[in-house]
């Protein structure tokens, strides 16, 4: 990020140790002492900033120092580069407690700026905001609209406006509205004068500045907007940039509020098309209100903003700075529609024809979120379906712009923060998910906190198999998108992929036909309704698995996939829990190859299979043939011994009569069975490098859940204390302390001995490894009579003292 220079700078300023520090200080404070500080007092400040940003933490400075840095603030003597530096390294301090900045006598808008920027840092102590707030409308009322300097104040009201909106009194609010309309409506057209140094060449006979340009190069023929250019600004020019710049968040603060605003029936009368023709008619701007007449001089700046933004720009900053001109219009047309609805008729023909141009221009297509935004706010109100809006903004720019990361952004937050506003419509953005999914899958590591606010939204019922298959996915998708910009025929200058992996062997594997099917599934646009094995795929995709994004968009998948249940969990019935649980089964080893990624994916599928088992307990008895199927398998149980733990546990707990009145005592044996024979195979077998050893978490997973099924049908619990015996010698044997390690055998010899006491009374084994729901009540914990605990200890007391009388 930083250069190896800077680097070393920042180094050096977080090694300076408190004793240095003072006495630097030191030195800072004679520097400022002097009649006329020099350049070393500036190059002494800017060390000092140096010194105090480079740290997350607050460094000590003496009070002399501190107190000289506020003096130095408020000279109205002092250089303007030191005031800035004063000003930044009091920031850093941010919040003091021992500020005391005498700004009162400020006149300078400039020099007020710089001391307001210190003190509304702080937050609210002391009233701080309002005091800075009253002082600077002081200011602006003793200044003419074409005053200099005033435009240094403008960010400081728009501060206080944000941080403390009831400061400002109606008087203030209206002073401010008349200025803001005359710096938008009234500014110069005439382009400034260039500052001259005086030298002998600076003559009277000085060329005289012409009027501003429009973006194209023509002479603008209309008042002056950000979007005029120039080779010299006059300060009501730049009054009108920053006007605008705050004209949004103005608008909204001084607004119609309180008890003089329509409410929600007056105003669905006021969008009512008897007003259509009222709206055509507007009253005499200068007998309006202030704020009234502001909200029209704004329609009017932003109606000229849309008339520009059809200009052809000349050069590139010129263009972008269109762009992000036309958001802004549209958001402030949509702000002024909010708040006085005869304002839409007048707006709608606008925007239609500017959404009708923006279609066909991929480059400006961020407008069309506002734009989309706009109609969802008013479209039923001026009459207008905003359905077919919306079917194109999610259908073609997240499939031919997701590579760009400020779109993918803030098409992201516009669905998050549009939410309440779709309406009838959000079933559009529910069958998109696949394409919102390709902005996830190429920007991952910003947008991932995003979509796990946005994905209870997303998935429904009918939904969500598909989207769980379309998440373990995910990285597939990102090598699958890095492959279709590769073979794009409009190749871009600067490649958008992966440079890293220059010519990947599965470029021209891809075009096979056979593939081409399901990279167009994998691809899109909107929810099929099916689900396709994407197994060929992985395998063609596997050389792109050590590409970046691929990697980094895997690492978000886990954090994707708990969002996911933890919506749908809320909605699952039984039906759908079982959907979940067979995808959870059938994907184990069908995972995208990319590095640690199945790892990670199957332990976020144990837990969520054994909530989605708490959640619906008779699954259990539901898919006993696939789980049946599951655990009958010993092939690759060592890369999948969360799954298997995970399984072995739901069927140890719920696979019981009290859960399921179904279960019955040949499908707790067939499991037994198949459990036994699973466990004598893993720890029977030899590890090594093809075949790795088993987890012991597993095996002393097996072990309990072969003791619960042997305690609901006593046949069986011969066979699983034999069994258990043998494991309790195995596990002290050398062969699997060799295996294991000595920790771990002995946690196995542990388990196998406990599970074989408590088998030497059947009731309380079952009593115990399958407890009733009354449980689960706080009575029976608080209770000393019926306590769990007490009733183990009691156990516990009778196996010791017994242990010689009991078969075993």
């Amino acid at each position: 990020m930083f250069t190896a220079g800077a680097e070393s700078l920042l180094h050096q300023a977080r090694e300076i140790q408190d004793e240095e520090l003072q006495k630097f200080c030191s030195r800072v404070v004679k520097l400022l002492q002097k009649d006329d500080p020099g350049p070393d007092a500036v190059d002494a400040l800017q060390r000092l900033f140096l010194i105090v940003s480079a740290t997350k933490y607050k460094r000590k400075l003496e009070k002399t120092c501190v107190d000289l840095l506020q003096t130095t603030l408020c000279s109205p003597k002092c250089p303007e580069q030191l005031q800035f530096l004063c000003a930044a390294i009091l920031r850093e301090r941010s919040p003091a407690d021992n500020l005391s900045l005498s700004w009162d006598h400020i006149q300078s808008s400039q020099q007020l700026s710089l001391v307001a920027s210190v003190l509304l840092a702080q937050g609210d102590k002391k009233e701080e905001v309002r005091s800075v707030g009253q002082h600077a409308f002081r200011v602006l009322e003793s200044r003419q609209p074409e005053g200099p300097s005033l435009r240094h104040l403008l960010p400081v009201v728009s501060k206080i406006t944000h941080l403390a909106p009831h400061t400002l009194h109606e008087d203030q609010t209206n002073l401010l509205s008349k200025r803001l309309v005359d710096w938008l409506r009234y500014a110069s057209v005439q382009q400034g004068v260039a500052h001259t140094s005086g030298g002998f060449f600076s003559t009277p006979r000085a060329r005289q500045p012409g009027p501003v340009t429009e973006v194209d190069g023509a002479v603008a023929t209309d008042f002056f907007t950000v979007l005029s250019t120039g080779q010299h600004f006059t300060e009501d020019q730049w009054l009108n940039v920053q006007a605008f710049s705050m004209l949004r968040a103005w608008l909204v603060h001084s607004g119609p509020q309180g008890p003089s605003a329509p409410d929600a029936d007056d105003k669905s009368e006021l969008e009512g098309s008897t007003l259509s023709v009222l709206s055509a008619t507007s009253t005499a701007s200068h007998l309006l209100p202030p704020q009234e007449r502001l909200r029209e001089k704004a329609f009017e700046y932003c109606q000229r903003l849309v008339e520009q933004s059809t200009r052809r720009a000349l050069r590139k900053g010129d263009a972008d700075l269109q762009k992000a001109c036309l958001v802004e219009a549209v958001l402030v047309l949509d702000t002024l529609c909010r708040q006085d609805p005869t304002f839409l008729y007048r707006t709608l023909s606008c925007l239609k024809a500017l959404h009708a141009r923006l279609c066909g221009d991929p480059a400006r297509a961020r407008a069309l979120l506002p734009i989309a935004q706009f109609f969802l706010s008013h479209g039923e109100a001026a009459a207008v379906d905003s359905e077919a809006i919306l079917q194109h903004l999610f259908t073609r720019v997240p499939c031919e712009l997701f590579h760009s990361p400020m779109l993918a952004f803030e098409f992201v937050r516009f669905c998050g923060d549009s939410l309440p506003l779709f309406g009838r419509n959000l079933d559009i953005l529910k069958r998109s998910f696949p394409n919102l999914f390709k902005l996830l899958a190429w920007n991952s590591p910003p947008l991932t906190s995003e979509f796990v606010v946005l994905l209870p939204s997303l998935v429904d019922a009918g939904s969500a198999v598909e989207m769980l298959h379309a998440l373990l996915d995910l990285p597939c998708l990102t090598a699958a998108l890095d492959l279709q910009l590769r073979l794009s025929p409009a190749a871009s200058e600067r490649p958008l992929w992966d440079t890293s992996l220059r010519n990947p062997s599965c470029l021209e594997a891809s075009r096979d036909p056979e593939f081409q099917a399901l990279l167009q599934h994998l691809l899109r646009a909107e929810a099929s309704g099916t689900v396709q094995r994407l197994a060929p795929l992985h395998e063609l995709l596997r050389p792109m698995t050590g590409c970046a994004r691929v990697v980094q968009c895997a690492e978000a998948v886990p954090t994707l996939l708990q969002a996911f249940f933890s919506a749908v969990t809320r909605f699952a019935d039984g039906a759908l829990t079982n959907q979940l649980v067979l995808v959870l089964l059938e994907r184990r080893d069908s995972l995208y190859q990319v590095p640690q990624y199945e790892d990670r994916v199957h332990r976020v599928l144990s837990s969520q299979l054994l909530a989605l088992c708490a959640l619906h307990p008779s699954l259990v008895v539901d898919l006993a043939k696939e789980l049946l199927e599951f655990v009958g398998s010993v092939s690759s149980v060592h890369s999948r011994g969360a799954m298997l733990a995970a399984v072995a546990w739901a069927v140890g707990e719920y696979l019981s009569v009290s859960w399921d009145r179904r279960c019955t005592v040949e499908q707790i044996t067939r499991f037994f069975e198949a459990l036994e024979a699973l466990l004598f195979e893993v720890t029977q077998s030899r590890p090594s490098a093809a075949l790795p050893k088993c987890p012991p978490q597993v095996i002393a997973v097996l072990m309990t859940t072969l003791t619960k099924l042997a305690s609901r049908s006593q046949d069986l619990i011969p066979r699983v204390s034999l069994f258990l015996s043998k494991m309790r010698t195995l596990a002290q044997s050398p062969a699997l302390s060799s295996v294991h390690g000595e920790e771990d055998a002995g946690a196995i010899c542990t388990r196998a001995t406990e599970l074989l006491t408590l088998l030497k009374m059947p009731s309380v084994a079952q009593f115990v490894l399958t407890p009733s729901a009354e449980v689960s009540e706080p009575r029976y914990h608080r209770d000393a009579n019926t306590a769990l605990p007490l009733a183990l200890r009691t156990v516990s007391r009778l196996v010791e003292k017994e242990a010689g009388l009991l078969p075993g």
